[in-house]
């Protein structure tokens, strides 16, 4: 821990000085990257009396000491085991699957005239708001978005040096707000292509580091992603229905007239009283402009209209314009997991074995609204939904799996169930799904519990992993039936690339010597260049969390969570596994 005033520029140089030359991405960095294993970031205390700093104001995010962080050692919860009584430290055999993941990237088009950051910008200090809703809506690292994954790509690359990835996967809100641009940006980062990351007229590309052009690092094409879809991927602002009006401000010329309430309180897109503002991206920290009461504007604010920005759902039904532009990429697989014979609410789902010669699969399943009702409240559209047709692909995929022998993963967007923080072993308080239960739900839906009870049918089912919640969390789903603890199961959750801290995970499943499975799965912070936009995006992100009060002002926790997680399994399974042989 060290004092706020600590030099701010010193002390991350020497965090990178180890791979990093004094100027741009070297293509082969010398060393490995090292993981919240080895080192953490960990925000800096501030001490009482330390004036407060208001969201709006970026250029003191770090001079004010709230963007401010040192570096701890890593961190280590060692071995998990789901039964009561824990169990022997496992000794590790053969290495089955290495894969890593991605999620709630929030690739943001910040000059969009149909995005909300006003309600951020303009709050404040320590006020998050309705549902989170302040910092959701804006936080300086948007100016930053696709730098930030380049940067966990170019990490990701590095560390595939040291131990291949057999694959990786994005578990959903690739988008900010569903629009074109923001998911073309993901997948031309992911690609290797020139980026933009500008919209409109593109002020400040040739001045502003953030608004430069620059040419993007590009996955390994050695190794294979794939993708799932999450709720800011296909509605507006992830808890918007894309009515008419607001599939006119994506692609107009005016900035979106909303309610004084805000999105979240009904009428929300479709009231009036407040224009939503925009980023001027001709400023080095990002100023929102263009926002406030209507009756402050004797004329419509404007900006320059720009077709990309459209809005990616055609019918939120069936999300199949989404699952089409993963088919226009030149990194593989062709779709990324998706498929183009899946129609309805099962668009974005589907199942792959990553290796040939390994007994796993891995399940992805759409979790998320496809109710083509509007007027509803936000949580109708930003929760976790599985009608029927969904539930019975998935048995179904989770059957067949077991019949085959099969260890499996299944992959979501949003959690189910999970418990409330990282430390805090009670379930959430508020729910994942928008049914509470099987009785609210009705036919055809179905609750976490009954999800969860779902699960535990399966004994093969390793492991559930998600996003969502922007948490670092593992909840242990041990088996009801004590006689039979194969049936218990693990669920990790994903951070946001977006927020503090701003990782993504790294996974290893091991063959043990009694036969067991450990997951053995490590956050990591993305390498990033000194004073590039992704450096100065981590203070920011960091910054964002202490002033919008997520973390409390005397917090100095990494927020990082490594863990080897120890699934048992049947009889039938351990015979198999013994047999399997790996680096």
């Amino acid at each position: 821990m060290r004092n706020f005033k600590t030099r701010f520029p010193q002390l991350i140089g020497v965090m990178f000085l180890l791979w990093i030359p004094a100027s741009g991405y070297p293509a082969n960095p010398p060393l490995s990257p090292v993981t919240t294993r080895e080192r953490t970031v960990l925000p800096v205390v501030m001490p009482p009396g330390t004036p407060p700093n208001s969201p709006s104001n970026v250029s003191q995010y770090i001079t004010s000491g709230y963007g401010t962080y040192s570096l701890g050692p890593g961190v280590d919860e060692g071995p998990k085991f789901l039964r009561a009584s824990g169990g022997a430290r496992p000794t590790h055999q053969a290495r089955l699957l290495s894969f890593f993941s991605i999620s709630d990237i929030h690739i943001t088009d910040k000059e969009s005239p149909a995005q909300v950051p006003y309600l951020g910008w303009s709050a404040g200090f320590t006020n998050a708001g309705l549902g989170g809703l302040n910092p959701a809506s804006y936080s300086p690292a948007i100016l930053d978005s696709t730098h930030h994954l380049d940067a966990a790509v170019r990490t990701i690359n590095a560390l595939h040096r040291s131990v291949p990835f057999h694959f990786g996967i994005c578990l959903g809100d690739t988008c900010n707000s569903s629009q074109y641009n923001e998911l073309r940006w993901f997948i031309d980062v992911m690609d290797g292509q020139q980026i933009t990351p500008s919209s409109g007229i593109h002020a400040g590309a040739d001045i502003i580091d953030y608004q430069k052009p620059y040419q993007a690092a590009g996955l390994d094409r050695s190794i294979p992603w794939y993708e799932a879809i999450g709720n800011h991927d296909q509605f507006w602002m992830g808890v918007g229905y894309p009515t008419d009006k607001v599939r006119r401000a994506y692609v107009g010329d005016t900035v979106l007239n909303i309610s004084t309430g805000g999105p979240l309180i009904p009428p929300g897109s479709e009231g009036s009283g407040v224009y939503v503002g925009v980023v001027d991206g001709s400023t080095p920290y990002g100023t929102v402009v263009q926002w406030g009461p209507t009756n402050l504007f004797k004329t419509p604010p404007k900006v320059a209209a720009d077709p990309t920005r459209r809005t990616i759902t055609a019918d939120v039904s069936s999300p199949t314009a989404y699952v089409e532009a993963f088919f226009n990429t030149t990194t593989l697989p062709k779709g990324h997991g998706f498929t183009r014979t899946n129609t309805g609410s099962l668009a974005a789902c589907y199942a792959f074995e990553p290796l040939a010669n390994m007994p796993i699969k891995v399940i992805v399943l759409d979790d998320t609204c496809k109710s083509n009702a509007p007027a509803h409240i936000p949580t109708f559209y930003g929760a976790g939904w599985v009608d029927a047709a969904r539930y019975a692909w998935l048995t179904n995929e989770l059957q067949k799996g077991q019949d085959a022998d099969q260890l499996m993963i299944v992959a979501t967007h949003v959690p189910m169930n999970p418990q409330a923080d990282l430390y805090d072993t009670n379930r959430a308080s508020a729910l994942q799904f928008y049914f509470a239960n099987d009785a609210q739900a009705g036919p055809g839906f179905h609750s976490e519990t009954n999800m969860i009870a779902t699960f535990h049918q399966y004994p093969n089912l390793m492991l559930l992993m998600s996003g969502h919640r922007h948490k670092n969390v593992v909840t242990p789903h041990p088996s009801p039936d004590p006689a039979h603890p194969e049936r218990g199961f693990w669920q990790v959750e994903t951070p946001s690339l977006r927020d503090f801290p701003r990782q993504f995970r790294t996974w290893e499943i091991l063959r043990n010597s009694d036969n067991a499975i450990s997951i053995v799965t490590t956050d990591v912070d993305p390498m990033v260049e000194v004073d590039s936009p992704a450096w100065k995006s981590l203070g920011y992100a960091v910054g964002a969390a202490r002033i919008f009060g997520e973390i409390g002002l005397d917090d100095a926790a990494s927020h990082a969570y490594n863990a080897e997680l120890v699934k048992e399994l049947t009889p039938r399974m351990q015979a198999r596994v013994a047999r399997l042989a790996g680096p």
